[in-house]
């Protein structure tokens, strides 16, 4: 019987030695795979990225600028095609993913009233967090990009998203997988037919960019949440084992202000966390916005962006969605 107790014990500290080895050799192997990813250091002065007394702030909820940057030349800046807000929310357990729509008209400092998604062609990321925090007290201090030709690449890593694609979706898909086809003199699949099916990287951007049908940006917006929130369940979803893999195809694609320090306790705290739902906004909210064209040039201007701001942060520091 002692024998038999001794036996279980040894087995139990070699499979406890065994584990902690292979957990070691994975940490190792993504902190190096870090070196991968670009970096761009920004400001960390209050006033230089907007952030003011007032702004709300929990030490358990981290928010990250999100940009999806449409440019064929990776030298040049872009414009934020797509804006979002991630926030990571210990406190409740949950990623919150909040699109700022694009055309919104709000104050660019040093530029005037202007669209949202022009702060980051005027200046960059630092200049596009300035303008997210001022127009809406947020406290975002750090961003992520990546541009859609890196995104196409990530998502054909975790080979491909599962995505519902509409009747009056496919025409768009196409036309918009045809279009990139022209730029690397490639011949990419089209999709044939409506309903639940897994979408290509190449496939699934071109859907997240689709804007002439239904409502429009709005609707934009909501596919583009859709695509993301499939990419971070794969990632969660993945198992330990395979992110040196998704690392490796992930990082040359992504700019960030973040250190690798940072990625790491990040990807530690959303999995002690046990962090599983993803919930989605959008700002402004339909019953605060009104349309408006000025000096030829469409707009969609918050009604009012008091209004529009507590809403945002009721969603993100209360966990409340009206």
């Amino acid at each position: 019987m002692a024998d038999r107790r001794r036996n279980g014990r040894r087995r139990f500290r070699n499979v406890f030695l065994i584990s902690m080895v292979v957990f070691i050799i994975i940490f190792s192997y993504g902190y190096n795979m870090l070196d991968k990813m670009k970096r761009m250091d920004i400001s960390t002065d209050d006033s230089d990225l907007g952030i003011t007394e007032d702004s709300l702030n929990d030490k358990d909820i981290i928010n990250i600028a999100l940009f999806g940057l449409d440019r064929k030349d990776p030298s040049s800046v872009g414009r934020s095609d797509s804006i979002m807000i991630a926030s990571l929310d210990k406190r409740h357990g949950k990623i919150k993913l909040t699109s700022l729509m694009r055309d919104t008209y709000v104050d660019i400092p040093g530029r005037g009233m202007d669209k949202l998604n022009h702060a980051y062609a005027f200046g960059g990321p630092e200049l596009a967090i300035r303008t997210i925090n001022q127009n809406f007290n947020m406290n975002i201090r750090e961003f992520a990009t990546v541009d859609f030709f890196g995104l196409e690449q990530i998502i054909d890593v975790m080979g491909g998203v599962e995505i519902d694609v509409h009747p009056n979706e496919i025409k768009y898909i196409n036309t918009g997988v045809k279009g990139m086809d022209s730029l690397d003199n490639s011949r990419s699949p089209l999709i044939q037919n409506a309903g639940v099916q897994p979408l290509t990287g190449r496939q699934a951007v071109a859907y997240s960019r689709i804007r002439k049908t239904g409502s429009g940006d709005y609707e934009r917006t909501e596919r583009q949440r859709a695509v993301l929130e499939k990419v971070l369940r794969t990632g969660m979803n993945a198992g330990v084992a395979k992110y040196p893999r998704l690392l490796n195809a992930m990082l040359p694609y992504v700019e960030t202000s973040l250190s690798k320090p940072e990625i790491l306790a990040m990807g530690t705290s959303t999995l002690t966390s046990r962090i599983r739902d993803i919930e989605q906004y959008r700002i402004p909210v339909d019953d605060h916005l009104k349309h408006a064209t000025i000096d030829g040039v469409f707009y969609i201007i918050p009604q009012t962006l008091d209004d529009n701001i507590t809403l945002l942060n009721r969603f993100i520091y209360e966990d409340m969605k009206d």
